[in-house]
């Protein structure tokens, strides 16, 4: 009898937290949605208050692509032009060494510093080897 009760207070302790994550949800994607008016989404929060299960049951369903919109464009709001200055991956040692050399020869970096790149171009731990 101890276990089924302490099984049905977790499931319990578990819907209630789902719950709660979903009530975060909406109210984060209400206040969002520049679409939507301040009187509209006060009614979404009074029904989330006094019907919260129903309520929140209709509003995913009716809402629900659109949150996944919002959500996406929330998140891609990232700053574009920091991948510039990221570093693009090689193809082969044989091209990161060319490009030091060329580097090399424009007088760009020095001869230690094209010692160095050759070195981690080719894997080595230390730089004389």
């Amino acid at each position: 009898m101890f276990f089924g009760d302490f099984f049905w207070y977790l499931l319990w302790i578990f819907y209630f937290a789902v719950y709660i994550f979903v009530v975060f949800l909406i109210i984060s994607d209400l206040f969002r949605d520049h679409k939507l008016n301040g009187w509209l989404k006060a009614v979404w929060i009074i029904f989330l208050v006094f019907a919260p299960f129903l309520t929140a049951l209709v509003y995913v369903i009716a809402r629900g692509k659109g949150m996944a919109e919002r959500a996406r464009a929330a998140q891609g709001g990232g700053v574009p032009e920091a991948d510039d200055y990221r570093p693009s991956a090689s193809r082969t040692p044989a091209a990161d060494i060319a490009q030091a050399k060329a580097l090399l020869d424009a007088g760009t970096i020095s001869q230690g510093e094209f010692d160095a790149l050759k070195s981690k171009a080719l894997g080595n731990q230390y730089f004389g080897a």
